[in-house]
């Protein structure tokens, strides 16, 4: 059976009722619907003095064409803890429209481990990816007339892209500027993908309305003739995307199959962006329930580094347990087995492939202070000797590990994953950042690159090494970085899966994110404009007479 048909076969519950599990008074509720809500932000005020609930925050490993099943097992877990007594709720990020008719599908989880309405949440939702991309593109609009009408700011470069939340390679590099008007000005320009826009990150890093108008504020979107910065408060922007955002900034409230609530807000990749959902969601998550279960994008060397480093550190939070997880198909293929004889026991490939896990785990425990344990996503194909094999591992590096199998068991599925993250949330942790602001640009690259990478070098391009002069020059020196690489491997070469040789990092780019806060660092070829794969998912998403919805995932 499809998810979407089990999506689909589930009892859902009207959201007034997943928000009084919350206790959530129906005055903060602002329904979309039956099944999907926003919470207003003035229950933050209601909520203040109660005390947070223990974080949990899951990430794999370097993930593969395969799929590991990060939110499934999130969603499980949240279920399993709720299943034992223990009040969860689930913080996960929003689905992109670029993946659900790219290749990686959509963000609700999968077979009885799902968030619903499945349909509505992975399309257009309560539109906030929307209203992101229209805020975005007003402020390109304000600056092209602001050109136009005679460039008092004047205007030499504009850094501002246009985004859409698709993947269109067509439109990484475009120009614009073409009817002949009088006062138009040509230039070369290019799109990202909504989820790489910096207003998707400050609508995940405010934390009520007046710090997201501050922070659109700040919005670098061009230097003058003079080398000086524009900002998008130079244009008297920031009220209007304000506006836009008004919404977007508030938390949306889903539930599960098994009917226990989900805030979804936010969808930031963590390749191209700092892949975590809303500070909001999560804080307000840790104030309503006894555990939050959260996740970051991508394997830990970019999600869980990025939560920890940009996001833990602006918010002031701390995960008490850390859940890795992986597959044994992933393991096999990170030691090189071929994807195609997969499912075969290879246990010399397993092995190799755990370095991988290892690492992870190391990083999390010894570069992040942080408890971790291995969430092991089962399949039927896996063999009893590749699980002796693996956990035999893990116990020789003192690791623990729990076998789930939510996808096709649900709550019951995670029982043991739920026992032991409750468990572990009770020892003593001591969190520590991969570097500290106060240290130079290069000096935080080269701390993640060798601490969690693995790296033995980074190399620059000229055009690195002047916009990190620059941006030193400027004053923006003691921002976080958010390093945008391939989430393939710890190297910036996607088929590097081993890295068992030595291997440098090379830095092609930076860009100053002032309005978010961070400093995108761009690796390897990496772009913030995906493309669609030779056959993609939209060929075979259909809807039939009825309404019916096949083949979305």
């Amino acid at each position: 059976m499809e998810d979407i048909d089990i999506a689909k076969n589930a009892k859902i519950e009207n959201i007034n009722n997943i928000a009084k599990k919350l206790e959530i008074n129906e005055q903060y509720i602002e329904q979309y619907g039956k099944y999907k809500a926003k919470v207003s932000l003035d229950l933050n005020k209601e909520l203040k003095n109660k005390k947070d609930g223990k974080l949990v925050l899951v990430t794999a490993i370097n993930p593969t064409p395969l799929g590991e099943g990060k939110t499934t097992v999130s969603i499980g877990l949240s279920d399993a803890l709720n299943k034992i007594g223990a009040k969860s709720i689930g913080i996960l990020r929003e689905p992109s429209l670029g993946p659900v008719f790219g290749v990686k599908g959509g963000a609700t989880g999968g077979g009885y481990s799902q968030v619903i309405p499945m349909e509505d949440i992975n399309l257009h939702f309560t539109g906030d990816i929307h209203a992101i991309t229209s805020a975005n593109n007003l402020l390109s609009a304000m600056i092209d007339n602001h050109i136009y009408y005679g460039n008092e700011l004047n205007f030499k470069q504009v850094t501002w892209k246009r985004c859409v939340d698709l993947n269109d390679r067509q439109l990484r590099k475009i120009n614009t500027g073409l009817s002949g008007e009088k006062n138009t000005k040509e230039r070369i320009d290019g799109f990202d993908i909504s989820v790489a826009s910096e207003i998707m990150a400050i609508v995940c890093l405010s934390k009520d309305l007046d710090d997201l108008k501050q922070k659109i504020s700040n919005i670098i979107v061009g230097y003058d003739i003079n080398d000086k910065k524009i900002t998008a408060k130079d244009l008297n922007a920031q009220g209007a995307l304000t506006v836009l955002l008004k919404d977007a900034i508030k938390p949306n409230l889903v539930q599960t199959i098994e009917n226990n609530p989900v805030l979804m807000h936010g969808g930031p990749f963590a390749n191209i962006a700092h892949g975590c959902n809303s500070i909001i969601a999560t804080k307000m998550g840790l104030k309503l329930g006894e555990y939050v279960v959260t996740e970051a994008g991508f394997g830990a060397d970019l999600g869980a580094e990025k939560f920890i480093d940009i996001k833990s550190r602006v918010a002031g939070l701390k995960p008490d347990v850390v859940v890795c997880v992986a597959t044994m198909k992933a393991l096999k293929y990170h030691g090189g087995m071929d994807i195609k004889e997969i499912e075969k026991e290879d246990i010399e490939s397993l092995k190799k492939g755990s370095h991988n896990l290892l690492k992870h785990i190391s990083n999390i425990q010894n570069v992040f202070g942080l408890n971790a344990i291995v969430a092991i996503n089962r399949f039927k194909n896996d063999s009893d000797l590749e699980i002796q094999t693996l956990k035999q591992i893990l116990q020789e590096n003192n690791i623990d590990i729990s076998l789930v199998e939510c996808w096709a068991k649900g709550s019951e599925g995670a029982i043991d994953l739920a026992e032991k993250v409750q468990a572990l949330a009770s020892k003593q942790s001591n969190l520590t950042f991969s570097y500290k602001l106060e240290e130079s640009i290069k000096q935080k690259i080269e701390n993640v690159c060798k601490k969690v990478y693995g790296a033995n070098g980074v190399n620059y391009t000229e055009t690195a090494n002047n916009k990190i002069k620059i941006a030193e020059e400027i004053g923006y020196n003691n921002l976080p970085i958010c390093i945008a690489k391939t989430q393939y491997s710890f190297s910036d070469d996607p088929k590097n899966l081993q890295c068992i040789e030595p291997f440098e990092i090379t830095i092609k780019d930076i860009e100053i994110k002032s309005g978010a806060g961070f400093i995108v660092v761009f690796t390897g070829n990496i772009i913030t404009m995906p493309g669609l794969p030779k056959v993609p998912a939209a060929e075979k998403i259909n809807i039939d007479g009825n309404g019916n919805i096949v083949g979305l995932f």
